[in-house]
């Protein structure tokens, strides 16, 4: 049986609003969403299990330790300053090489990279709890020989970096599984198939060659986060190579997104890792609210069979995927397809 992990901390957040084009929107990453994802994992008579507290030391080998103050305290300072219910940017620096602020609007314009990962109250309690969901996944195929472990994070994490917050996600929980794994494993890939890229995931290991990064998303040229994503970006350093983009044209379906997953698939076959990270977007869903691909819950079982096929330890780490018809049904027929072909039962119940 596989596991699969959840925190009812993670339903507490909620950043209400957020800026399009100028205009304020209702924020789409809402609590009703995990309540979604939890209810196809009942379907799957999946076992759900809370979180351990794991501490801070996983999450802090991934993000520096001033950002991690910054979003345990930042709301507190932000009220005692007279500021309003949410903490949201208003000015952001050119760039962070500069002086750290000490002023809480500076602060808030150097960790908070747009107005989608307002901080409230309950942010960080919903963030943390999230972190740990994502490391007892992985600590489950880690420590106990299980093939495979389902982490429901909520918020998401992908478009967080080292030190800064972003599209809904404020810890990188793809990438603290990762380095969680490479406690017992010498490499290790993340294999991202969310609509949008995963930036956070990128900038954080674009220099590494020890965690490969690879990415099936929409266009950035067309789509967020637009600066990142691209095929050329390949990594840097003793990086370089270790890091794939392939973006697809807005509107793309089953056909392309699947002929995609089978080229990531095979240059993490050449790399060989010891486990990999799922980085599970299902907003590519032709249903979610975004639009920007057309993936049918009959495309999310084959993307779940191809990646099931994979033959070392996998942690599938939820990223995007918001409210519609089908969500919930994505991931029930992401989750059938990928336990009809990840067949190593020894593994895969894990301890007895």
């Amino acid at each position: 049986m596989m596991h699969a992990y959840f925190s009812d901390d993670q339903l507490r957040h909620h950043g209400q609003t957020f800026i399009v084009a100028g205009e304020r929107k209702p924020i789409p990453e809402v609590p009703k969403r995990a309540e979604i994802l939890r209810g196809a994992l009942s379907r799957l008579g999946l076992n759900i299990q809370a979180p351990h507290d794991f501490g801070m030391e996983p999450i802090a080998a991934i993000h520096d330790g001033q950002y991690l103050d910054f979003l345990q305290t930042i709301f507190s300072e932000w009220q005692a300053a007279g500021g309003s219910e949410l903490v949201i940017p208003n000015i952001h620096p050119f760039d962070r090489n500069g002086p750290y602020p000490r002023h809480h609007v500076g602060k808030a314009g150097f960790h908070l990279g747009d107005t989608s990962c307002p901080v409230s109250g309950t942010t960080w309690s919903s963030a943390y709890a999230s972190a740990q969901t994502a490391i007892a996944a992985a600590r489950h195929v880690r420590d106990d020989g299980a093939n495979a472990a389902y982490a429901l994070c909520r918020p998401p994490g992908h478009h967080a970096s080292s030190n800064i917050a972003g599209g809904f996600c404020y810890l990188n929980n793809s990438a603290i599984a990762a380095q969680d794994l490479r406690a017992k494993y010498d490499k290790v890939a993340i294999l991202d198939v969310d609509l949008h890229h995963g930036n956070g995931t990128q900038h954080i290991f674009y220099a590494r060659d020890d965690i490969m990064t690879l990415s099936v998303h929409a266009d950035p040229s067309d789509f967020y986060p637009f600066y990142w994503g691209h095929a050329h970006e390949r990594g840097d350093g003793a990086g370089f190579r270790f890091n794939h983009n392939d973006p697809l044209p807005l509107g793309s379906g089953d056909t392309v997104f699947l002929t995609a997953l089978d080229r990531a698939l095979a240059v993490i076959d050449d790399f060989n890792p010891g486990a990999v990270v799922i980085a599970l977007g299902l907003d590519a869903s032709r249903d979610d609210p975004f639009g920007g691909l057309t993936v049918t819950p009959d495309g999310f079982a084959k993307i779940g069979e191809k990646i099931g096929a994979l033959t070392c330890p996998i942690v599938l780490v939820q990223e995007g995927g918001y409210v519609s018809a089908t969500l919930g049904e994505n991931l029930f027929q992401f989750i059938s397809g990928f336990r009809a072909t990840n067949k190593n039962k020894s593994l895969s119940e894990g301890p007895k």
